[in-house]
């Protein structure tokens, strides 16, 4: 295992974007990116994901990947961000160390670069996961009309509400940092399932804070900046779409009969104890009295 001239022991950071139609907006981030981790001196790679684009944004990644750190993954046709980011994480989990840290960063270039150490800092204290939010001291959005502004604010009240997780007030916001350990480890107890409802608009960024609290995943968050004024792409998201698998996603928990708070709930008592979680399929893994219920931040 590396260590700096410190001590302390050298990671990776890897950097996923996904990217649909995203022709103006890389060419300025991933440069951005690029140059605010060399200047940090970070052992880094930028895993692009480029979800069946149609304009010249495949050409540009292939430009760009001749002198910047750059995997792109490609899919054919369009497959939609739950797919995207199924395939991102998968990408990263297999060629990454438990060590390592995993930062997922829009590829519209509404999430600035700088974000990212305060991100890093707050992972070092001790946590798996850390959010950007929008909704912390110093956080707010720019370029986003009073409409958008109040969906979004309503959408995390009833996230809040029905799969309340301990720090977190932005739960529709991807921009995130990641142990690769925990990612390696959600990935080996839910198989695909780790991004379940993938065909059902942005869900799957809700999806993977719920299922990664389900293993007793320890949250934080940074306050953040929405640089909506700043995206040169149009926007993918299709609200109502969306709105059906957040819907979707609160029966799926809840369900009383075999709902995701009861099927997984091995996973949490033995992520405690600090050992690697058997896949729910395992015998054992479905033997404790706790479920998937929100507890007390553990540091």
């Amino acid at each position: 295992m590396k260590t700096s001239d410190s001590g302390r022991m050298m990671r990776k950071i890897w950097i996923l974007l996904p990217a649909f139609n995203e022709e103006d907006a890389l060419p300025v981030l991933l440069p951005q990116l690029d140059c605010a981790l060399r200047d940090r001196g970070a052992d880094y790679r930028m895993v692009v994901v480029d979800d069946g684009s149609t304009d010249r944004t495949a050409s540009i990644l292939a430009t760009l990947s001749e002198t910047l750190p750059i995997d792109v993954v490609r899919h054919p046709m369009n497959r939609g961000l739950g797919e995207t980011e199924r395939d991102a994480f998968e990408f990263v989990s297999a060629h990454s160390d438990r060590h390592d840290v995993v930062v997922r960063v829009e590829g519209d270039n509404t999430h600035g670069p700088e974000y990212v150490f305060a991100l890093l800092d707050k992972l070092d204290e001790g946590y798996d996961v850390v959010n950007t939010s929008r909704f912390q001291p110093g956080g707010g959005q720019l370029g986003v009309n009073a409409y958008r502004a109040f969906v979004s604010r309503a959408a995390n009240v009833f996230m809040k509400v029905v799969f309340w997780i301990p720090n977190v007030r932005d739960y529709s916001c991807g921009f995130r940092a990641y142990r690769a350990g925990a990612i390696q480890d959600a990935i080996e107890v839910f198989g695909n399932d780790f991004i379940q409802l993938k065909g059902l608009g942005f869900t799957s960024t809700l999806e993977m804070l719920v299922k990664l609290n389900c293993l007793g995943c320890r949250f934080a968050e940074v306050p953040f900046v929405l640089r909506y004024d700043l995206k040169a792409s149009s926007s993918k998201m299709v609200g109502s779409v969306t709105a059906l698998g957040y819907l979707t996603m609160a029966l799926l928990y809840h369900w009383p009969f075999g709902g995701w708070r009861r099927r997984y709930r091995g996973a949490r008592s033995e992520y405690a104890r600090g050992a690697r979680p058997r896949p729910a399929s395992s015998p054992e893994a479905g033997v404790t009295e706790s479920e998937c219920r929100p507890q007390a931040n553990r540091r």
